[in-house]
């Protein structure tokens, strides 16, 4: 099953494409670039990259995964919009995963039971984090966004996610920085094999965007 990963939570913008099996998660073509600023400008020519790398065309794709966040409003609806889209056009289903959920994968320690309790981070600007714990392959608790003082670690053991939020924790760090297509993927895997219908796409803001439309006043 070839699977089109995109993710626009974090400043870098991800798309992928994954061959998906019941034994296997094998990345075939991989596009990241770190620009907050580019989402819109860049996630489209890096899925068209990802196809030609491989050889293939829109249509050879069986499904779309996105990550839905939590993220920053602008950012975050880039990707959902981007998938949403591309889905529609060649008629394969399209699945919302948890970008958190997709990082712990990354970590590789989220399936391990014996390494304890994993901590993602992200970025949610306003001097707050986006952040999930998981502990033996499961999301324990959150999504949630904080201040980095207020959050309270649990009995997390290990730390990862944005490179300038995991210093505010003490606790050893794993160089996972941003969800991957294979985490993201291996997020929606059980729905994907099973050809699950998917959920409406619900991007996690987890509070109120920055911009507001403006009161109109009557004159």
């Amino acid at each position: 099953m070839l699977v089109l990963a995109l993710d626009t939570s974090t400043p870098a913008v991800t798309a992928g494409i994954v061959d998906l099996s019941r034994t296997a998660i094998e990345p075939l073509a991989t596009r990241v670039t770190v620009d907050s600023r580019a989402h819109a400008e860049l996630l489209t020519p890096h899925i068209l990259e990802c196809l030609a790398e491989i050889g293939r065309k829109p249509d050879d794709l069986d499904a779309v995964v996105v990550g839905a966040g939590p993220g920053p409003f602008t950012g975050l609806r880039v990707g959902m919009a981007t998938a949403a889209a591309f889905g529609d056009a060649i008629e394969v289903p399209v699945h919302g995963v948890c970008s958190l959920d997709a990082i712990a994968h990354d970590v590789g320690t989220a399936t391990d039971p014996s390494a304890g309790e994993l901590l993602v981070v992200t970025d949610a600007r306003r001097r707050e984090v986006y952040w999930a714990r998981y502990f033996g392959g499961r999301r324990i608790e959150g999504p949630g966004v904080c201040k980095p003082a207020d959050l309270d670690i649990g009995a997390a053991q290990v730390i990862a996610g944005s490179p300038s939020h995991v210093d505010f924790f003490d606790l050893p760090v794993q160089p996972v920085e941003t969800p991957s297509p294979v985490g993201l993927v291996h997020a929606a895997r059980e729905l994907l094999l099973a050809k699950a219908e998917p959920e409406a796409l619900v991007p996690l803001y987890l509070r109120r965007p920055d911009a507001v439309e403006r009161a109109v006043v009557a004159r």
